[in-house]
């Protein structure tokens, strides 16, 4: 271990998930702290034995240390780079880099890239980061730097959007600014279809980029159908619908998500008369739409971000689909989602179900979807699939 470093000691039998990979460490699991580390420094973890196990950021709280490596390495610039660029190839071999129909994909997924804290989204030459930890949040120009230097001319400007997303109880206080660059909003290009992002406004980094392979299954089943889109936000599904629907209706609760969705339609299909942007409250909204609809899009913002919430969310989700399953056209088709990563993807279909059950319809499930490959899923950190869908035939 160099000098000067902090040293964390687990309890006894607490390294086993270290020793199965898990990126994570829980307070519960720590022993001893040697030192006193600041929220964001590098920690150096060893079992009860003092065998080294692996070293990260540390932060207070329940998750007390995202891992970096298991290595015993120094995390330095060159770690950074060699991070980054595996994270671009890997894009490069599922043919997102340089793809004459997308140009909008996740360029680093935390865990998933073996970089815990980091977002990175690609859109048209600009690259939105969004930072989880404060030991991310740290190195933020060193990681746009890097980001621009590895993607070689393909981009044109770093915007860090980490604003509200480093946790609150540290006490940073992030400002949302371009790191390397300048632009203003762009056009992307998604399956021949083109959307207007807006970072500085948007939820998230601007746009659902996970929903990708979600909104082209949606094309094969609006043909011919009266589509309604939940908590639309930018008109994504919407979008989609619209290449054959007889109508699509966006509702969401915000007024520039609805009109950015608007906007969104316009640039694809012009004054189109069949789309309607609706800005109103999603439950009020379910309460009177008996037969209106033969295919309704649920794609609620997360119902629980701790696990403290997750009844009350499950009951969310339940209470949701229920309205949806009850009121849809017989031969309906419902696409419903949960990106809540607290809620299971067992716990989700779950609570579907009993929504099902209570409206005594007879349901099938056409398709169980999740996140696209751009939002890879660690195979030793379970808890980044977070994104869980269903598609419903509802008689």
């Amino acid at each position: 271990m160099p000098l000067n470093k902090i040293k964390i000691v687990l309890k006894s039998g607490k390294d086993q998930s270290v020793r199965r990979y898990h990126p994570w460490i829980f307070s519960g699991a720590i022993k001893k702290i040697y030192g006193e580390p600041a929220e964001g420094d590098i920690v150096y973890v060893y079992d009860n034995k003092d065998e080294f196990l692996a070293l990260g950021h540390y932060q207070p709280g329940s998750i007390a240390v995202r891992i970096l490596s298991f290595e015993d390495i120094i995390p330095d610039k060159e770690f950074f780079r060699e991070r980054i660029k595996s994270a671009m190839e890997y894009r490069k071999t599922i043919g997102l880099l340089d793809n004459d129909s997308i140009n909008v994909f996740r360029l680093v997924h935390a865990e998933g890239d073996n970089l815990p804290g980091l977002i990175a989204d690609y859109y048209n030459g600009i690259v939105v980061i969004q930072m989880h930890s404060v030991g991310m949040y740290r190195i933020r120009n060193e990681i746009a730097s890097l980001i621009a230097e590895v993607m070689d001319g393909r981009v044109k400007a770093v915007y860090d959007k980490s604003e509200s997303t480093i946790p609150f109880k540290s006490g940073v206080g992030g400002l949302n600014e371009f790191l390397y660059g300048k632009s203003d909003p762009v056009i992307v290009k998604e399956n021949g279809f083109s959307f207007k992002i807006d970072w500085t406004t948007g939820q998230k980094t601007g746009f659902f980029i996970d929903q990708r392979e979600n909104r082209m299954l949606l094309g094969e089943y609006t043909n011919g159908r009266s589509v309604l889109n939940m908590f639309g936000y930018t008109g994504g599904f919407s979008v989609y619908a619209m290449k054959d629907a007889v109508l699509v209706h966006s509702v969401d609760s915000s007024a520039s998500a609805t009109a950015l969705a608007n906007e969104n339609v316009r640039l694809n299909f012009g004054d189109d008369k069949r789309h309607t942007g609706f800005q109103v409250d999603a439950f009020e909204f379910l309460d009177d739409i008996k037969d209106k609809y033969d295919l309704i899009i649920l794609d609620p913002p997360a119902f629980a971000k701790h696990n403290n919430v997750l009844s009350n969310a499950l009951q969310g989700y339940k209470r949701l689909n229920m309205k949806a399953i009850e009121q849809i056209r017989p031969g309906g088709i419902i696409f419903t989602f949960s990106c809540s990563q607290v809620v299971s993807r067992e716990n989700f279909r779950k609570s579907v179900f009993a929504a099902a059950a209570n409206t005594g319809r007879n349901v099938r499930i056409l398709h169980q979807m999740s996140q696209p490959p751009d939002h890879p899923v660690n195979i030793y950190h379970p808890e980044s699939e977070y994104l869980k869908g269903l598609v419903l035939y509802v008689e």
